[in-house]
């Protein structure tokens, strides 16, 4: 078999959608596991590690609002709980430790296909494509269109 295992990391904003249904196909296509995960970063990397601030609230917030997102997708996608996963932490690390932990063997993330100055700063897309323990397959996102 091609992929047994398919890992796909979102965000859970709406344009995660396209990428977990992209997944799904795949994965149906396959006759492979598929694995949904969400990767929860510590605010005070998002604020550049120095916050004068206690974030662990809002932190906490951010864990239960992935909960519940989670769950509306388990019970839309028909996955059981084993097959969703809540990481804390950097997402290319995070969403290499879950691949090679879960033993997955094809990652699918969303790309917004940015080049110039936002690829030179970074894209999660990108990012996790480098040192992947396993293929990665990058799911162009549609542009929202300026109204």
């Amino acid at each position: 078999m091609l992929y047994s295992h398919v890992l796909v990391a979102i965000d859970l904003i709406d344009e995660c959608r396209a990428v977990a249904d992209h997944a799904k196909a795949l994965a149906k296509a396959l006759d492979a596991k598929l694995t949904l995960l969400h990767v929860v970063e510590p605010l005070a990397m998002a604020y550049g590690g120095d916050v004068p601030m206690d974030l662990s609230m809002l932190q906490q917030q951010q864990f239960e609002q992935a909960r519940e997102r989670m769950a509306l997708f388990a019970s839309e996608y028909g996955l059981p709980e084993d097959q969703l996963q809540i990481a804390f932490g950097h997402p290319r690390q995070e969403i290499h430790r879950v691949a090679t932990d879960q033993q997955c063997d094809l990652i699918v993330v969303g790309s917004h296909g940015r080049h110039g100055l936002a690829l030179l700063l970074g894209s999660t897309a990108n990012d996790v494509l480098h040192g992947a323990p396993c293929d990665v397959i990058a799911v162009r996102l549609a542009k929202k269109k300026k109204a």
